[in-house]
């Protein structure tokens, strides 16, 4: 057999695997009768007419004899280590995308990693995101930050990645092992859906512990041992009790939000430095509005689903202004980690059908904006999450305005046809009660030119709801190209908390690319 890769095939929506094949037959030159097999390798909408929306296929076509104009095509395959050396066994903090999938590798190897998180297991962490969503009782070592899973479990469940990596295949592969979708390992725009992802984090810690690691939870890591510039263990919180766990190889993959831990980290002397990242408000339209926009008239086409956007501008004083996280059929949610501070995400379950899509409006901040020193990014994150709890006047209850108000400056006092989704609520403030000028009159331009691009962008109802802090770390543990700590042997840096992923498969590539890195010793 012969299996060969064809592009750029157009089929309209709803087509299944009878078109794709006649289709396939029609490009090579062959009778439908002369396929053994059509497999997807690549879906994607293509909507820049309108009214004439496509699905374009990249399909592998197995043909049972060689074909002259045709390019050959094997599965990509990339095999995870099989056997360690290790004398001890590795330490990995953080059961986030990247730390588990570091775990996961470490165990595969038969390495048998400690994997420590400070939040609760995931089934049990949604309760307490429930209670927080409806109550404003915060959890402040379990909620939609800390937990396992990581930030992402209650996102869109995106896995979208623009790095090209041959361990993104591996990643996605262990994901559907482990109950994710299939259609992720060829979706353009893959996603899980909030509600399927504990089902898929819950298999892969079972899978871990099988494999002979032990996974702790409600277990806090309050120092690390250091000593000869290298690190011999990590003190810890477990249920409560003072533990030492010691290790000599410690996978640091805390997540963007760990900002205790960045406190101990810069105290201990270990070498750290601010980033760039992005501050802004999450904006709701109709779902409907934004798939008339970008479909046209195959607007509410079944197959098409919930249509979604990806959006940036630069503005004349340097600034960028961008989309991120959108959310189709999704809704806000509350996504503190910290007392007395409110902080927006988006959410959005498989099905992607809730009434709003949502997307956060960023503008890019850097040390001009919150000045120099490691951790200045993250105090400033910390100042904006608690003018916006003031602003929304306690009870984690959430600053929000209209677009009109923010384009015009006066908007009606209620709200129009889109209804916020923010729990425990919103209160409406004027966007200069809570963020900096320069951040809302940044978003208000960009908004101008993205209604440019996608008609009803700029709608009066929409509403906007802060504040957006934590698009990605404010830090970078700085690391070698052994992937270990600059100043500190044997502490690797992971994942986005660290500063060198951003979502979840990065984060996950990166897991895998660390546990690499540790196993060669």
């Amino acid at each position: 057999m012969y299996t060969y890769i064809l592009k750029e095939i157009k089929l309209l929506p709803g087509s299944g695997e009878k078109e794709l094949r006649a289709a396939a037959a029609s490009r090579l030159g062959v009778s439908e009768s002369d396929i053994a097999g059509v497999e997807t390798v690549r879906r994607s909408v293509d909507a820049r007419k309108k009214d004439d929306v496509r699905v374009v296929y990249s399909a592998a076509v197995t043909v049972s004899a060689p074909l002259k104009r045709a390019e050959p095509w094997s599965r990509p395959r990339y095999a995870l280590p099989t056997e360690s050396r290790l004398s001890r066994r590795p330490l990995v903090v953080g059961a986030g995308p990247g730390g588990l999938m570091a775990a996961y590798t470490l165990a595969h190897a038969g390495a048998r990693p400690i994997l420590i998180e400070r939040g609760l297991p995931v089934e049990e962490r949604a309760v307490k995101a429930e209670t927080f969503f409806a109550s404003g009782r915060l959890d402040t070592d379990c909620n939609v930050q800390f937990g396992e899973g990581g930030a992402g479990t209650f996102s869109d469940g995106k896995l979208t990645t623009g790095i090209k990596n041959e361990r993104v295949a591996k990643a996605l592969e262990i994901f559907i092992e482990n109950g994710a979708p299939a259609e992720i390992a060829y979706e353009a725009k893959p996603h899980v859906g909030t509600d399927r992802l504990p089902a898929m984090v819950a298999s892969i810690r079972r899978r871990i512990i099988e494999m002979g690691g032990a996974v702790i939870f409600s277990a806090k890591l309050t120092d690390l041992d250091i000593s000869g510039g290298a690190v011999k263990g990590a003190r810890c919180v477990i249920s409560g009790r003072e533990e030492y766990i010691e290790a000599d190889r410690v996978i640091l993959a805390v997540g963007h939000s760990a900002r205790d831990t960045f406190e101990m980290l810069f105290a201990k002397g270990v070498a750290m430095k601010a980033k760039p990242f992005s501050v802004g408000v999450r904006v709701e339209h109709l779902q409907s509005a934004i798939n008339k926009a970008m479909y046209g008239a195959m607007w509410d086409n079944p197959y098409l689903g919930a249509a979604d956007y990806k959006l940036a501008a630069h503005l004349p004083d340097g600034r960028g202004v961008y989309t991120f996280c959108m959310c189709p059929g999704g809704f806000v949610v509350a996504a503190a980690s910290e007392e007395c501070g409110v902080v927006t995400n988006g959410m959005s379950a498989y099905a992607r059908d809730g009434a709003n899509a949502n997307a956060a409006l960023l503008v890019g901040v850097d040390e001009r904006d919150f000045g120099e020193g490691a951790l200045a990014g993250m105090r400033f994150q910390r100042e904006l999450e608690r003018r916006a709890f003031t602003a929304g006047g306690g009870g984690y209850r959430a600053p929000a305005f209209l677009m009109e108000e923010l384009l015009y400056g006066s908007a009606p006092g209620g709200f129009g046809s889109v209804l916020p989704t923010y729990r425990p609520g919103v209160t409406r403030r004027a966007p200069e009660e809570f963020l900096p000028e320069f951040v809302y009159r940044s978003i208000a331009e960009g908004v101008r030119r993205f209604a440019a691009k996608i008609k009803g962008f700029d709608c009066p109802e929409a509403v906007l709801t802060g504040t957006e802090t934590r698009s990605s770390s404010p830090v970078r543990v700085l690391r070698g190209e052994d992937m270990q700590s600059l100043n500190v042997a044997g502490l690797y840096p992971c994942g986005e908390g660290a500063g060198y992923a951003g979502g979840i498969t990065s984060s996950a590539v990166d897991g895998i690319a660390v546990a690499e890195r540790v196993l060669e010793g």
